[in-house]
């Protein structure tokens, strides 16, 4: 994949929806409760074993401004995918505005509003093109491992502390509020108590940053047998769109 792809997508999502790599925790560690892992690895398995799947987003996050302090955006996002080679994401509100394309060769961005977009080669599977992004900029979206073939084995690497805070309702949905620490970054999840287990709201503190930005995910609209096309993962360019890098596409698209 592009330099390009990797630092724009990096420019977009940087202290707010990434989570670092770490070094798996030992599982006989006092600190991390059996029942909390055992309750992410039920909701690890639901979205392991759905070929498909679809949901909504609305995020929360803190990003710095010019001027040091840290500001509030909010986005939302509608996610399409399919394993194990296609990824779709249309993104709007005070992150840029775009539509994201994944079919297992190309990765694209179009910018509908000033009709601007960008093309990048990829790797051949979902599970190969996120490392990727990771490892040509040292950042992934925090919501990344959800959408990998095995999330349970990248969500608890580096963990040092694994507990259960309780039951919960999350927008009138019983959830299990699970919360984990792990160098640099401490997170929770409020999972379904049902038998899909799906994640409804996920938080990040990333406590080896100043101020100790925080990120806000809640997820809604769940399909695990979505009706999905290969066409509708492959970007099609519209009439009279002009290609970009993918740096410019961000800018274009309000950021």
């Amino acid at each position: 994949m592009k330099t390009t792809l990797l630092k724009a997508l990096a420019t977009l999502c940087a202290a707010a929806l990434l989570l670092p790599a770490t070094v798996q925790a030992a599982p006989s560690d006092p600190s991390v409760n059996p029942k909390a892992l055992a309750a992410l690895k039920r909701m690890s398995d639901t979205l392991a074993a759905a070929k498909a799947f679809t949901f909504k987003s609305s995020s929360i996050f803190e990003v710095p401004a010019k001027t040091g302090q840290f500001v509030t955006l909010f986005s939302n996002a509608e996610v399409a995918l399919d394993r194990p080679d296609k990824l779709r994401a249309n993104m709007v509100g005070e992150a840029p505005h775009f539509d994201f394309f994944y079919d297992g060769k190309t990765v694209a961005a179009f910018a509908p509003h000033t009709k601007v977009y960008s093309l990048a080669k990829a790797p051949p599977t979902i599970d190969a093109m996120l490392p990727d992004l990771e490892q040509e900029t040292g950042i992934r979206f925090v919501t990344a491992p959800l959408l990998l073939s095995n999330p349970f084995r990248v969500m608890t690497r580096g963990l040092t502390h694994a507990v259960v805070v309780g039951p919960s309702m999350v927008h009138g949905t019983v959830c299990e509020h699970l919360a984990f620490r792990s160098p640099g970054v401490n997170w929770e999840i409020w999972i379904e108590k049902s038998a899909r287990s799906l994640p409804r709201r996920l938080a990040v503190t990333f406590t080896d940053r100043p101020n100790f930005p925080r990120t806000l995910v809640e997820f809604s609209n769940w399909n695990l047998h979505p009706w999905l096309g290969a066409g509708d993962f492959v970007f099609h360019k519209p009439a009279k769109a002009a290609e970009i890098p993918f740096r410019s596409v961000l800018k274009s698209a309000g950021r």
